[in-house]
């Protein structure tokens, strides 16, 4: 009887020895995973902020195109010369 709670507790201990390092090794695989995961959220982000910052640099772009070709438009005509046309004179009120 007692070589039998003998052989019971080795068994149970070489059991547990395998399984051990299996569940540690899942857990390890969990942790892996979920860092996996974490870069890919990180590497989604980057290329949001990149994309962000090709439009931002594309509105500038646009802007100091804008700018450019404004400057290098000719001049209003109303700030060349004032008109020659003399103004009618405003109407006064009839009150004699």
């Amino acid at each position: 009887m007692f070589s039998k709670q003998i052989k019971l507790s080795l068994c149970l201990c070489a059991i547990s020895a395998l399984i051990t390092p299996t569940l540690s090794q899942a857990e390890t695989a969990l942790v892996l995973a979920a860092s996996d995961t974490g870069s890919i959220a990180a590497s989604r982000a980057a290329d949001q902020k990149a994309a962000l910052a090709k439009k931002a640099a594309e509105r500038e772009a646009k802007k100091a195109a804008e700018a450019q070709k404004a400057a290098e438009s000719p001049e209003p005509a109303e700030t060349a010369a004032p008109s020659e046309a003399p103004t009618p004179p405003a109407e006064e009120s009839k009150a004699e």
